[in-house]
Protein backbone atom coordinates (compact mmCIF):
# COMPACT_ATOMS: atom_id res chain seq x y z
CA UNK A 1 0.00 0.00 0.00
CA UNK A 2 1.28 3.20 -0.91
CA UNK A 3 2.00 5.88 1.67
CA UNK A 4 -0.14 9.31 1.60
CA UNK A 5 1.11 12.62 1.18
CA UNK A 6 0.95 14.72 4.74
CA UNK A 7 -0.60 17.84 4.42
CA UNK A 8 0.54 21.10 5.81
CA UNK A 9 -0.89 24.45 5.92
CA UNK A 10 0.68 27.98 6.16
CA UNK A 11 -0.71 30.91 6.32
CA UNK A 12 2.18 33.21 5.66
CA UNK A 13 2.34 36.93 5.77
CA UNK A 14 5.02 38.24 4.01
CA UNK A 15 6.30 41.96 3.72
CA UNK A 16 9.36 41.56 1.19
CA UNK A 17 10.59 45.46 1.10
CA UNK A 18 13.18 44.78 -1.03
CA UNK A 19 10.14 44.38 -4.35
CA UNK A 20 7.22 46.34 -2.43
CA UNK A 21 5.53 44.03 -1.76
CA UNK A 22 3.15 43.10 1.25
CA UNK A 23 0.27 40.37 1.18
CA UNK A 24 -0.76 36.81 3.04
CA UNK A 25 -1.04 34.19 1.44
CA UNK A 26 -3.14 30.80 2.44
CA UNK A 27 -0.60 27.32 1.57
CA UNK A 28 -1.59 23.94 1.45
CA UNK A 29 1.51 22.20 0.98
CA UNK A 30 1.52 18.09 0.73
CA UNK A 31 4.87 16.72 2.08
CA UNK A 32 5.32 13.34 -0.01
CA UNK A 33 6.90 10.37 1.96
CA UNK A 34 10.40 10.48 0.99
CA UNK A 35 10.70 14.58 1.20
CA UNK A 36 11.87 16.10 4.38
CA UNK A 37 10.37 19.31 6.37
CA UNK A 38 13.76 20.49 5.55
CA UNK A 39 12.67 20.98 2.12
CA UNK A 40 9.10 21.45 2.67
CA UNK A 41 10.34 24.85 4.67
CA UNK A 42 12.50 25.36 1.41
CA UNK A 43 9.65 25.14 -1.13
CA UNK A 44 8.29 27.80 1.73
CA UNK A 45 10.77 30.11 1.96
CA UNK A 46 10.91 29.97 -2.20
CA UNK A 47 7.61 30.89 -2.36
CA UNK A 48 8.12 33.75 0.27
CA UNK A 49 10.85 35.22 -1.77
CA UNK A 50 9.09 35.20 -5.00
CA UNK A 51 5.35 35.44 -3.94
CA UNK A 52 3.24 36.92 -6.28
CA UNK A 53 -0.76 35.91 -7.22
CA UNK A 54 0.27 33.60 -10.10
CA UNK A 55 3.08 32.02 -8.40
CA UNK A 56 1.74 28.39 -7.29
CA UNK A 57 3.54 24.95 -6.38
CA UNK A 58 3.63 22.06 -8.57
CA UNK A 59 2.63 18.83 -8.61
CA UNK A 60 5.14 17.33 -6.31
CA UNK A 61 8.57 15.51 -6.52
CA UNK A 62 7.35 12.76 -8.83
CA UNK A 63 5.87 14.50 -11.51
CA UNK A 64 7.48 16.49 -14.56
CA UNK A 65 6.15 19.72 -12.63
CA UNK A 66 8.69 22.50 -10.78
CA UNK A 67 8.17 22.47 -7.53
CA UNK A 68 7.04 26.00 -7.72
CA UNK A 69 6.15 27.69 -10.93
CA UNK A 70 4.40 31.27 -12.41
CA UNK A 71 2.93 31.64 -15.63
CA UNK A 72 1.65 34.79 -17.88
CA UNK A 73 -2.08 35.18 -19.19
CA UNK A 74 -0.86 33.30 -22.32
CA UNK A 75 0.72 30.42 -20.47
CA UNK A 76 4.29 31.51 -20.94
CA UNK A 77 6.25 30.01 -17.89
CA UNK A 78 7.79 33.05 -16.59
CA UNK A 79 9.43 31.39 -13.47
CA UNK A 80 10.45 27.51 -12.90
CA UNK A 81 11.94 27.04 -9.04
CA UNK A 82 13.33 23.98 -8.31
CA UNK A 83 14.65 22.77 -4.49
CA UNK A 84 17.43 20.52 -3.89
CA UNK A 85 19.65 19.10 -6.34
CA UNK A 86 18.02 18.84 -9.79
CA UNK A 87 19.76 16.98 -12.84
CA UNK A 88 21.43 19.38 -15.04
CA UNK A 89 19.46 17.82 -18.16
CA UNK A 90 16.40 18.82 -16.39
CA UNK A 91 17.34 22.39 -16.03
CA UNK A 92 18.52 22.87 -19.18
CA UNK A 93 14.99 21.79 -20.49
CA UNK A 94 13.17 24.24 -18.08
CA UNK A 95 15.70 26.85 -19.16
CA UNK A 96 13.80 26.36 -22.99
CA UNK A 97 10.55 26.18 -21.54
CA UNK A 98 10.84 29.54 -18.94
CA UNK A 99 11.97 33.00 -18.90
CA UNK A 100 13.58 32.21 -15.99
CA UNK A 101 15.30 29.09 -13.86
CA UNK A 102 15.89 29.15 -9.99
CA UNK A 103 17.48 26.45 -7.88
CA UNK A 104 17.14 26.83 -4.29
CA UNK A 105 19.55 24.41 -2.47
CA UNK A 106 20.94 23.43 1.26
CA UNK A 107 24.52 24.15 1.45
CA UNK A 108 25.48 20.78 2.47
CA UNK A 109 28.72 18.38 1.33
CA UNK A 110 26.23 16.68 -1.27
CA UNK A 111 24.96 19.80 -2.50
CA UNK A 112 29.49 20.93 -3.02
CA UNK A 113 30.05 17.68 -5.01
CA UNK A 114 26.70 18.81 -7.10
CA UNK A 115 28.25 21.68 -8.31
CA UNK A 116 31.55 20.80 -8.56
CA UNK A 117 30.22 17.84 -11.00
CA UNK A 118 27.82 20.44 -12.78
CA UNK A 119 28.65 23.96 -12.31
CA UNK A 120 30.59 24.40 -16.20
CA UNK A 121 27.30 23.22 -17.41
CA UNK A 122 24.92 25.33 -15.42
CA UNK A 123 27.24 28.39 -15.75
CA UNK A 124 26.34 28.46 -19.77
CA UNK A 125 22.55 28.24 -18.98
CA UNK A 126 21.75 32.02 -18.87
CA UNK A 127 18.75 32.15 -17.35
CA UNK A 128 19.75 30.22 -14.25
CA UNK A 129 20.18 31.51 -10.63
CA UNK A 130 21.05 29.09 -8.17
CA UNK A 131 21.13 30.12 -4.56
CA UNK A 132 22.66 28.04 -1.42
CA UNK A 133 20.88 28.57 2.01
CA UNK A 134 23.37 27.50 4.89
CA UNK A 135 22.57 24.14 6.54
CA UNK A 136 22.16 25.09 9.90
CA UNK A 137 20.11 27.64 8.34
CA UNK A 138 17.86 25.09 6.84
CA UNK A 139 17.75 23.00 10.26
CA UNK A 140 16.57 25.85 11.76
CA UNK A 141 13.49 26.58 9.40
CA UNK A 142 12.59 22.76 9.31
CA UNK A 143 12.76 23.51 13.04
CA UNK A 144 9.24 25.82 12.15
CA UNK A 145 7.58 23.28 10.41
CA UNK A 146 4.24 22.56 11.74
CA UNK A 147 1.37 21.12 10.46
CA UNK A 148 -0.70 24.45 11.04
CA UNK A 149 1.53 27.46 10.89
CA UNK A 150 1.50 30.63 11.30
CA UNK A 151 4.29 32.44 9.81
CA UNK A 152 5.78 35.95 9.00
CA UNK A 153 8.63 36.98 6.51
CA UNK A 154 10.62 39.96 5.96
CA UNK A 155 13.00 40.64 3.54
CA UNK A 156 14.77 43.66 3.82
CA UNK A 157 18.22 44.08 1.94
CA UNK A 158 18.54 41.19 0.70
CA UNK A 159 18.36 39.45 4.17
CA UNK A 160 15.09 37.13 5.15
CA UNK A 161 13.72 36.51 8.47
CA UNK A 162 11.23 33.72 8.94
CA UNK A 163 9.40 33.79 12.26
CA UNK A 164 6.65 31.61 13.99
CA UNK A 165 5.04 32.13 17.18
CA UNK A 166 7.53 30.16 18.95
CA UNK A 167 11.03 31.08 17.10
CA UNK A 168 12.79 32.73 14.18
CA UNK A 169 14.99 32.60 11.44
CA UNK A 170 17.30 35.03 9.85
CA UNK A 171 19.50 34.09 6.44
CA UNK A 172 20.64 35.18 3.68
CA UNK A 173 21.73 33.45 0.30
CA UNK A 174 24.52 32.59 -1.32
CA UNK A 175 24.02 32.71 -4.90
CA UNK A 176 26.07 30.29 -6.91
CA UNK A 177 25.14 30.99 -10.36
CA UNK A 178 25.15 33.59 -12.29
CA UNK A 179 28.49 33.97 -11.04
CA UNK A 180 28.79 37.75 -9.07
CA UNK A 181 31.65 39.13 -9.55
Amino acid sequence: MALKATIYKAELQLSDMDRGYYATHSLVLALHPSETEERLMLRVLAFALNANDELMFGKGISSEEPDLWRHDLTGQILQWMEIGQPDEQLLRRAAGRAREVTVYQPATRGAAVWWEKNATALLRIPNLKLFQVAATTCDALAGLANRNMQLQCLVQDGVAHVMSDTASVQLELHQLAPKIP
